[in-house]
């Protein structure tokens, strides 16, 4: 028997984009994504028949897929399709804003074409407005190929030669070529859903499901249940559920999974990894076998008895590494609790190391769980993430990890993968989770989807849209057809995705366009039963006015003695920046090195401050080799603090990897806190000049932690008038 059963499973998710109402469809993410990611993957599995795995398809997505398939379109294809000399300016605007929607390093940065046009745009320097007049037709239409063959899946371009030669070419796209790429990206689409029927034919896959528009389960049968995991959280003005469609939502994923793939799914990862005792028998009445959640609610749900330590090592591991059973009454279904360390470090940490080594070291983790739990009869052990989001920020777009993984994980006799399903029919759960603690995958609670007054009011919009409908079903003057569609509204209003955005906790360019889309739904309520909306429904729900700088500015110059002492008052004026906060379409669980990083500026020196999880600076990071600031301005250029652990390590200033001077140029102490300091001259800033960078922790080739996860911290050098100016603003 092998030391360990990995039971790896991929979540496919998007919301449900299209306002069948008005016909619409504002955002291009389930074509972007399908071409990348839910093709891409699939296709790795299907270079490793040996590898078994689960994914889980969100029946939403793919009625959306079929329907791009069947002719439908999205702003962002209607506008790429259109001749380039024949774009109004509301459509060149539409273009230069939401074109580069894309991770820049990976993913615009690699094409010289694609990257030229991005700096042509400079987003950072001002409107779309301002930046028209610098593209002409041909750079129109090449923004328009690559804002879409950025996201063909690497795979595609090894295995399809005449789409390596398209690429290629790189620039000077006429229209007949950009058409060709469009209709290439439709037949693609068509292909997603088949070939995962042929993985899971094989018996290579296992293909589980969720409900049918991913509402959080919980939620939905009632909200009180909230307050299982957060007691004094604050409530919607209607507290109750809606029971009946917790059932119309997973009723209908079995249906669309059978009619999609020719027999029921077994298995179900519930929204969010959304679970609560009274799903059980929900869940069991539609023949689910077996469902999937956080290790957090294992520990909730055996009264603590499994957590992590302070250095994030699991206690008692021997309960984790199994499969349980979760019982109500009469029904009965398994269960088993991803391991969300290990998850995380394929959603967030890999993506900054070579591919072999991160797949080495995800092999030696489990080694080593393994070995930990060598009494076990069976050890297994559940790696559960976004199988689409984090490959963004892959250098390869995780070619080279996800090669690896697989072939060293299908080599290695004392790992077998397997499909959840799979082993819990091989290995019948013995246990009995006593009773499932109420809660979610983020943080064991649902604070992302009720509480904050944005999703509260989001939640009492529902509810009186739906007591609207309610009502006018009972009034019988409407014919089926017609509420069945406004039902629908209803259901995919229900989705957790609109809550995601609400609130503090996430944040995107496109949160208003997310709360329009919710308020949309519901207001098509109204308009397919005859009806005025209330005004209520045309006013924003969010407050947040846009997208969130990554951010803040240092409000004053900072008098920092670089000393790695804790003097609050040197940075008061700096900027605090809380790691593990970051925003996105995923949310990062476990704890990495840094705390927290502060940075600013005094008149001629870039500071940077580091706080560390748990225990000192000169402790935490002794398992650190290098410390590395890279900047994105001034381009190429990197601080490395070598053994940044000791009390005085050594920094230079590397541009293209080389030294540029010695270590005094760099000042840097480690104590409490790590501290460092260097001239804007060194970084060949001038006043005025963007400051880009992120921070970086290394332990050989791999990479540790960084601040922020996504995305990069922005400031701007300082002119000597800086506090008076501020003041005078």
């Amino acid at each position: 028997m092998p030391g360990v059963f990995l039971n790896l499973m991929w979540h496919q998710h998007q919301p449900y984009y299209p306002d069948d109402v008005a016909g619409e469809n504002p955002m291009p993410w389930v074509r972007l994504h399908a071409t990348k990611d839910y093709l891409g993957m699939a296709m790795h599995l299907d270079e490793v028949p040996e590898f078994h795995c689960t994914i889980n398809l969100v029946p939403s997505l793919l009625t959306q897929l079929e329907s791009y398939v069947n002719g439908a379109t999205d702003r962002h294809l209607t506008i790429s399709r259109r001749p380039a000399e024949g774009l109004d300016h509301e459509e060149v605007c539409y273009l230069l804003d939401n074109f580069f929607m894309a991770f820049a390093d990976s993913m615009i940065r690699p094409h010289a074409r694609y990257h030229e046009l991005y700096m042509l745009r400079a987003s950072w320097a001002g409107p779309a407005d301002q930046a028209r007049g610098r593209f002409r037709a041909r750079d129109l239409r090449d923004l328009q190929v690559w804002s879409n063959l950025a996201w063909f899946h690497p795979l595609l371009f090894e295995k399809n030669p005449d789409l390596a030669e398209f690429r290629d070419k790189g620039r000077n796209y006429s229209e007949e070529e950009k058409q060709w790429l469009l209709d290439r990206q439709r037949d693609l689409l068509a292909e997603v859903i088949p070939l995962h029927r042929k993985l899971a034919e094989r018996g290579q896959v296992e293909l589980t499901t969720t409900p049918y528009y991913h509402p959080i389960l919980p939620l939905l049968l009632d909200k009180k249940l909230a307050k299982e995991a957060m007691p004094d959280v604050a409530l919607p003005a209607y507290r109750e559920g809606y029971p009946e469609d917790a059932e119309i939502h997973v009723r209908r994923a079995v249906e669309s999974h059978i009619e999609r793939f020719g027999s029921p799914p077994r298995g179900m990862w519930p929204s969010e990894g959304s679970v609560c005792q009274a799903i059980v028998p929900l869940l069991a009445r539609h023949g689910i076998e077996w469902i999937a959640t956080d290790e957090e609610i294992l520990g909730c749900s055996t009264g603590g008895m499994v957590g992590r330590d302070s250095r994030g090592y699991v206690r008692h591991p021997e309960l984790l590494y199994r499969a349980w059973k979760v019982r109500e009454g009469d029904h009965e279904v398994g269960i088993v609790f991803r391991d969300h360390s290990m998850s995380d470090q394929v959603g967030f940490h890999y993506q900054r190391s070579p591919g072999p080594t991160a797949a080495g070291d995800f092999i030696g983790k489990l080694h080593a769980i393994g070995d930990a739990c060598r009494h076990n009869p069976a050890t297994l052990v559940s790696v559960i993430l976004d199988g689409e989001n984090c490959w963004e920020y892959y250098p390869d777009g995780g070619v080279s990890f996800l090669r690896s993984l697989y072939q060293g994980l299908a080599r290695d006799s004392r790992i077998r993968p397997v499909k959840a399903g799979e082993f819990l029919r091989e290995h019948p759960p013995q246990d009995t989770v006593p009773r499932l603690f109420a809660g979610s995958w983020i943080n064991h609670n649902f604070a992302i989807w009720i509480g904050h007054p944005e999703d509260n009011r989001g939640w009492d919009a529902v509810h009186a849209t739906r007591q609207f409908l309610v009502a006018e079903e009972a009034s019988g003057r409407h014919e089926p057809a017609t509420l069945a569609r406004a039902w629908e509204e209803i259901y995919i209003a229900e989705g957790s995705d609109w809550f995601w955005w609400y609130g503090d906790d996430h944040s995107s360019p496109q949160d208003g366009l997310f709360d329009h889309l919710f308020r949309k739904h519901l207001r098509n309520v109204y308009a397919l039963l005859g009806c005025d909306p209330p005004g209520s429904l045309f006013t924003p729900i969010s407050e947040s006015g846009g997208h969130r700088p990554m951010n803040d500015q240092p409000t004053s110059f900072l008098n920092v003695k670089v000393d790695g002492r804790a003097t609050y008052f040197e940075w008061i004026d700096g900027v605090r920046y809380l790691c593990g906060n970051d925003r996105g379409t995923m949310t990062l669980v476990a704890k990495g090195l840094m705390h927290a990083v502060w940075f600013g500026f005094d008149a001629e020196r870039f500071l940077v401050r580091i706080d560390t999880e748990g225990t000192p600076a000169a402790e935490r990071l002794a398992e650190v080799d290098r410390l590395r600031i890279g900047f994105v301005d001034p381009a190429e250029r990197e601080i490395i603090v070598f053994q940044p652990s000791e009390s005085r390590p050594v920094a230079y200033v590397n541009q293209a990897g080389k030294p540029i001077a010695n270590g005094t140029t760099v000042s840097v102490a480690t104590g409490k806190i790590l501290e460092l300091a260097v001239p804007f001259s060194r970084l060949d800033r001038r006043p005025g000049d963007p400051v880009r960078f992120y921070v970086e922790l290394l332990r050989g080739d791999s990479s540790l932690d960084r601040a922020p996860r996504e995305g990069i911290f922005e400031i701007t050098t300082p002119c000597p008038d800086f506090e008076r100016i501020l003041w005078q603003v």
